[in-house]
């Protein structure tokens, strides 16, 4: 049996990795059919790692050009629903870049798909947002649930909250996996000889020691600057961000991580080759996704393809305020 998947917005291929590690744990074969990225450092990272480089903006690609697949798998951007991105949902013209998913699964009709986004979506205009989105899923006829996680519950000694979107057609025993994973110590990621040009300047430590509100810091541990300037130390490390400072989230206070710390905390397997400008490595490992979380929600979902029912929810047309609830199944 082969599952072939097609890997949208595909950065520098967390979603590939999820699936076919996915598949190769329950014994089939993935074969991705196409991928697509805007971005030329991703899909130069890309073609490096799998030997095949991604179709370029989407939205210049007619739907019915896209080959046949069983599965779609998309990181849509999360920008326009971030708090670092303002918000802004489907006025920014990336947010409207889920309409373009809509009609790829309208017009190839997989059996599946699994989509990401920043855990802000689900609020995102009072539950509008994620409402629209539901519906238009559904109108599709998939049924489709949602729910967020988070890395650390899946081994990942980040602290990364994620949204995921999971439909299907036809019955499906889909069930959310489980997330009681023992975080993996930030020991077993961190390098040893780092070179000398990750650490940061004396002026630099000593202002982050000012700022710094725990008393005796543990070590290793990831030193977190956020927004009002507090430091906190922490046994892992808060969420990488792709457009953040340099600097604010320090090892011990006293270095940056590398690029290969970086995309081990996003869960990416040894054998991918990390960028090597310093600047590009730290911007997609901050866009890209948990690959182990990934890699559970597909293995349910490929897992699930037997004759199930499921007691199914309308959207409700008279809640337009409510955010839709967390793992019930909508559909018609």
């Amino acid at each position: 049996m082969t599952i072939r998947f097609i890997d949208l917005f595909c950065g520098v291929g967390g979603f590939r990795y999820a699936a076919t590690q996915a598949a190769e744990e329950l014994g089939i074969s993935a074969h991705c059919v196409f991928s697509s990225d805007i971005d030329k450092d991703c899909q130069d990272v890309y073609a490096r790692n799998f030997n095949e480089r991604p179709t370029g903006d989407i939205t210049q690609i007619l739907p019915n050009e896209i080959p046949d697949h069983d599965l779609l798998l998309a990181g849509f951007p999360c920008q326009p629903f971030s708090i670092i991105g303002n918000k802004k949902g489907f006025e920014d013209t990336r947010g409207t870049l889920f309409f373009n998913i809509a009609s790829i699964l309208g017009e190839k009709r997989p059996k599946a798909f699994v989509l990401e986004n920043v855990k802000q979506l689900k609020g995102h205009d009072s539950g509008r947002t994620l409402k629209r989105i539901i519906e238009t899923l559904v109108s599709l006829d998939y049924f489709t649930t949602y729910r967020v996680f988070n890395a650390r519950d899946f081994g990942l000694p980040q602290n990364r909250e994620r949204i995921f979107i999971v439909g299907w057609k036809g019955d499906l025993d889909f069930r959310w996996p489980m997330t009681n994973v023992p975080m993996t110590p930030l020991s077993k990621i961190l390098e040893n000889n780092v070179p000398q040009d990750y650490f940061v300047s004396a002026k630099i430590r000593e202002q982050r020691l000012k700022k710094c509100e725990t008393a005796n810091p543990i070590k290793p541990g990831i030193w977190h600057e956020n927004k009002s300037g507090h430091i906190s130390v922490y046994p892992f490390s808060c969420a990488l961000r792709a457009g953040a400072s340099y600097n604010y989230l320090l090892v011990d206070g006293i270095r940056r991580l590398t690029g290969r710390e970086m995309f081990r905390l996003q869960g990416f397997p040894e054998s991918f080759i990390v960028p090597d400008i310093y600047g590009i490595a730290r911007h997609q490992a901050g866009n890209s996704l948990p690959v182990p979380v990934a890699k559970a929600i597909i293995q349910n979902l490929i897992s699930g393809f037997m004759p199930f029912i499921y007691q199914t929810v309308q959207p409700d047309e008279k809640s337009v305020l409510r955010v839709f609830e967390e793992g019930v199944v909508y559909g018609k």
